[in-house]
C-alpha cells in the first residue's frame, strides 16, 4: 500500500498530541491512499473533520480523528518525492556536460511535473501522460514551469533528442483551459531555435496568455567537457548586442499590448553585450527570477537603497568572491560599500576551471578553483561567499568541497552570506563585531 513516511512532526501540533512520531507512515485521509506530499496536501487542504490512517514502525494501525478549524496545520512534515527522471536527450543539456568526479545527485536529470509544482523545477512534459495530466487539472496544481524551447514540434523534437514526444502546444491549451498558470522557457541556441523559429514560439506562448504568465528566454551553457556532443554556437557579445537590439522591443511591445510584462530576456544576454538593463518596472512581480532574469537590476537596486543607510563598521580586511558575469557590478558596488564602511573590502572574480572559462555565473563556482584563485593572496581577516555558490543546508560547493576544508587551505575564516546587497553589509557587521569582543 502507498504511504507516506512521517519525517517530523511540530511539537504541540494536533499531530504531537495524538502521538504520531517521526517514522510513523500516513497510509490515507479520509479513506484516500496517498501517493505523495501532494495527495496529503490536497486531501487535508480544507476538510475541518479528518481521519488519518497511520502505520506505527511495529505494524501496529491506528485510526486518529481529528477536528480542527479549517486550513489549520497537522505538524506533519515529509521528504520530496523521489524525482522521475528525465528520458530526454537534449543538444544543450548541461548534465551532459558536466566532468567526472562530483557528487551523483548532479548527475540526475529529473523529469517531475510534481517538482515543477512544489520546487518550480522546469520540465518539458514529455513524459507526461494522460493520467498525470488529468491529476494536474484535478488537484490544481498550479503554476508549474515548462521547458518549451521550441513551439514547432518537429524542431522541438530535435531540441529534447526524443522523437514521437505529445506536441507542447496542445498540452499547454489543454492545461491553458483548465486555467492552470503557466511559466515557461526557452533555451537559446543560436542557429537553431531562434530567428524565424523564437518568433514563431513566443507569438503562439503570448496567444495562451494569461494562462502563460510568462516566457524567459535563457543562452544556452556550454562547458569545457561537450565531448562526443552535438556542435553548437555559444552566444558572445556580438550576437547578444544583436539579439537584444531585436528582441527588447519585441518585449516592450509585449507589454504594451497583454499590459503586464511577459517576455524576458535572461541577465546574461545584457552582460555580455555590456549594456544597460531594462527598468526595474519592467520585470514586474520577477516571476522568473530564480531563472536568472531581473537578478542584476533588482541587485542594483537593493544595492542603491542599501548605501544610503550604510554606517561604519570598522577598520578590517575582507575579500569577497564572485564570479566573472556578476564581477563589475558586484566591485561597484563593494567600492561604495567600503568608503561607506570603512571596511577594505577586495573584490575577486574566480575563473571556472571546472566547468571552463565560458561559464561565468556564481552559482557554479567550485571550492578547489576559489582555493586555487585565492592562492598566496593576502585574504584579509575574513573571506565572504555568496550562499549560491553552496549547496542549500550542506554547505558544500559543487565539488564536494566543505566549508572547513576550504578554510584549512586558504587560512582564514570563511562566512556565507545572503547573495544580496544586504546580506553581505550584514556579514561584514556580524563579524566587525566579533573583532571588537
Amino acid at each position: 500500500m502507498a504511504a507516506l513516511r512521517i519525517d517530523s512532526v511540530t511539537p504541540g501540533s494536533i499531530a504531537a498530541e495524538l502521538e504520531v512520531s517521526a517514522g510513523d507512515r500516513l497510509l490515507a485521509v479520509n479513506g484516500q491512499t496517498l501517493r505523495d506530499l501532494i495527495d496529503y496536501s490536497y486531501y487535508t487542504a480544507s476538510e475541518e473533520e479528518l481521519l488519518l490512517e497511520i502505520e506505527k514502525p511495529d505494524g501496529d494501525l491506528w485510526e486518529l480523528e481529528v477536528e480542527r478549524h479549517a486550513g489549520e496545520p497537522l505538524g506533519l512534515t515529509f521528504s520530496a518525492p523521489d524525482p522521475a527522471r528525465c528520458a530526454n536527450n537534449c543538444l544543450f543539456c548541461f548534465v551532459h556536460q558536466l566532468p567526472k568526479g562530483l557528487r551523483k545527485p548532479l548527475y540526475v536529470k529529473d523529469e517531475d511535473y510534481r517538482l515543477s509544482f512544489l520546487n518550480g523545477n522546469y520540465v518539458t512534459l514529455a513524459n507526461l501522460k494522460t493520467p498525470a495530466l488529468d491529476r494536474i487539472i484535478e488537484q490544481r496544481l498550479s503554476p508549474l514551469y515548462i521547458s518549451v524551447h521550441a513551439t514547432n514540434p518537429a524542431l522541438r523534437e530535435r531540441l529534447l533528442g526524443k522523437p514521437g514526444i505529445p506536441p507542447v502546444l496542445g498540452q499547454l491549451q489543454q492545461l491553458a483551459t483548465a486555467r492552470i498558470v503557466m511559466h515557461t522557457q526557452v533555451v537559446l541556441c543560436p542557429g537553431i531555435n531562434d530567428g524565424e523559429e523564437l518568433q514563431r514560439t513566443v507569438s503562439e506562448l503570448a496567444a495562451l496568455y494569461p494562462a502563460v504568465q510568462s516566457l524567459a528566454v535563457v543562452p544556452l551553457g556550454l562547458t569545457a567537457h561537450r565531448r562526443g556532443l552535438p556542435q553548437l554556437t555559444p552566444v558572445d557579445g556580438e550576437y547578444a548586442r544583436e539579439f537584444i537590439s531585436t528582441w527588447q522591443p519585441e518585449a516592450d511591445a509585449l507589454h504594451r499590448k497583454l499590459r503586464q510584462p511577459f517576455l524576458f530576456l535572461a541577465d546574461e544576454f545584457y552582460l555580455k553585450a555590456g549594456q544597460p538593463f531594462p527598468p526595474v518596472k519592467a520585470y514586474g512581480d520577477f516571476p522568473q527570477i530564480e531563472n536568472g532574469v531581473g537578478m542584476v537590476p533588482l541587485f542594483l537596486k537593493e544595492a542603491a537603497k542599501l548605501l544610503r543607510g550604510v554606517r561604519p563598521i570598522g577598520a578590517f580586511r575582507a575579500t569577497v568572491v564572485t564570479g566573472v558575469s556578476s564581477f563589475g557590478f558586484v566591485k561597484d558596488f563593494l567600492a561604495e560599500l567600503a568608503e561607506k564602511s570603512g571596511v577594505d573590502i577586495v573584490p575577486l572574480s574566480i575563473e571556472n576551471i571546472l566547468f571552463g572559462a565560458s561559464i561565468t555565473v556564481s552559482g557554479l563556482i567550485a571550492g578547489d578553483d576559489i582555493a586555487a584563485a585565492l592562492a598566496g593572496k593576502d585574504l584579509g581577516s575574513c573571506l565572504l561567499v555568496p550562499d549560491v555558490m553552496l549547496k542549500e543546508g550542506e554547505g558544500v560547493f559543487l565539488d564536494d568541497v566543505s566549508l572547513d576544508g576550504l578554510e584549512r587551505r586558504i587560512g582564514c575564516p570563511v562566512i556565507v552570506f545572503d547573495s544580496t546587497p544586504r546580506g553581505c553589509y550584514m556579514a561584514l557587521r556580524s563579524f566587525g563585531k566579533r573583532l571588537l569582543r
